[in-house]
């Protein structure tokens, strides 16, 4: 838990510290004056003055701010103060926060993608006997185009694609490309089958179950996770690659199967009957497949781009089921969960491929924040830099602004909401944390 305090810290920090440098520079920039440019909240532990600004380092690392001259005063009337340049300029202003979050993503995209890859549309499994497989579509040879329409440039877009709009049997139409030609080829998603209910890994070490589905068949069987395979119907099993292997030759049909199990030393044998069932799959995966950067600087830029709007596509997509009620707030993470996140998150890289790793989830986890941070910070909510641009708007439109007492209200009064919503979700977060 304390390395993923600790890297939350930094990385928060780093995130307040260029969301506030762009209000700060930007206030410069169109002669506005900066009073304090501080990071963190509460007593200053450190500051120093240059000019017309103190710069403060805070006790507490959440949070920061830019105090510019007339910002939170409607009666300054310095020829510096906020409210007395134009409304084009305190739009630019308010806006250069977010617009430098995503900023930042954009250049840590760039080191993720250079040391850790980019990812393709590359099929990179093809399920038996699946509609894909009879389609022709093959691992390794095919790269997806597009989706119903929507183009795919990475494997994850297909992630958001799916997200979004859920499979509901309607037949899907895919471009794939295969040694530079293209093809159209169209998936009834529809599945049907038998399922024993059981998670493993396939590969060289023993044939441990992983998972097994709460009340499927195994589940009602009395398969544990933890329980190790030893053959299926006579059929030894001493690798997971065996156990697959046995499934890919013999696939389910409602048939009894006899499992011999090893559990606490002790061998017992399980008798099952796989459960039919229905779903709709689209029967191969083209999501994780990532190349080495080729060393083009300018493909690299692209490729950043294309991060930032896969990024941008995934948050515009959580903040649409979260209004449409498809995510709750049970959903959500906060600080708490974050910190949980990031530990998790260096762990899994430490043991997966070292330092290396760790860093590389760390950086996509600041890509995500960041861009987070400027997206939720564009939103037209009271008090948060979004709500400072409606007014802003409402003036341009209307030609004269809102008087200043009614929007400290709204501000206020949009502030109180955010706190309340964020104790909610810190609740929650804690729940999590707990198992509950």
């Amino acid at each position: 838990m304390l390395p993923g305090i600790i890297i939350a810290i930094v990385v928060f920090s780093i995130l307040i510290l260029f969301h506030e440098f762009g209000h700060f520079i930007m206030a410069k920039a169109v002669g506005i004056g900066v009073t304090e440019f501080s990071l963190g909240m509460g007593p200053r532990i450190f500051s120093f003055g240059k000019g017309e600004t103190k710069y403060s380092l805070k006790a507490f690392p959440f949070g920061g701010s830019c105090a510019m001259v007339g910002e939170d005063d409607p009666d300054e009337t310095a020829p510096n103060s906020f409210g007395s340049k134009p409304a084009w300029a305190r739009f630019l202003v308010v806006f250069a926060g977010p617009a430098f979050n995503i900023i930042l993503a954009f250049v840590a995209s760039l080191f993720l993608l250079g040391f850790g890859g980019i990812n393709r549309s590359t099929v990179h499994a093809v399920n038996s006997g699946s509609a894909a497989q009879k389609a022709g579509i093959e691992a390794w040879k095919d790269e997806v185009v597009s989706i119903n329409g929507k183009k795919i440039s990475m494997g994850r877009e297909m992630m958001i694609y799916l997200l979004a709009n859920p499979l509901d049997g309607s037949p899907v139409e895919l471009v794939l490309r295969r040694d530079g030609a293209e093809r159209s080829i169209s998936l009834d998603p529809h599945v049907k089958g038998y399922r024993v209910g059981i998670s493993y890994m396939a590969g060289e070490e023993a044939a441990s179950l992983t998972d097994v589905t709460p009340g499927g068949p195994a589940d009602k069987a009395g398969l544990k996770a933890g329980d190790v395979i030893v053959s299926l119907n006579g059929y030894e099993t001493p690798k997971g690659s065996d156990m697959q292997l046995y499934f890919a030759e013999h696939p389910l049909d409602g048939t009894t199967m006899v499992f011999q199990v090893k559990r606490d030393g002790e061998t017992q044998t399980i008798s099952m009957t796989p459960e039919p069932y229905e779903t709709n799959d689209l029967g191969f995966s083209a999501y994780y497949v990532y190349d080495d950067w080729d060393g083009n600087f300018f493909h690299l830029l692209g490729s950043g781009l294309r991060e930032i709007r896969y990024w941008l596509s995934y948050t515009f997509t959580s903040l649409k089921m979260l209004v449409t009620g498809k995510v709750g707030v049970r959903d959500l993470s906060g600080p708490v969960g974050i910190v949980s996140t990031m530990g998790q998150a260096v762990e899994a890289g430490v043991e997966s491929g070292g330092l290396g790793a760790a860093a590389l989830n760390v950086l996509t986890m600041m890509v995500l924040l960041s861009v987070n941070l400027g997206v939720m910070n564009l939103l037209p909510i009271p008090a948060l830099d979004g709500g400072r641009v409606l007014f802003i708007l409402f003036e341009v439109i209307f030609r004269r602004p809102v008087p200043q007492k009614a929007e400290a209200i709204v501000h206020f009064i949009g502030f109180v909401l955010l706190m309340v919503l964020m104790v909610l979700i810190l609740f929650s977060d804690v729940l999590k944390l707990f198992g509950k």
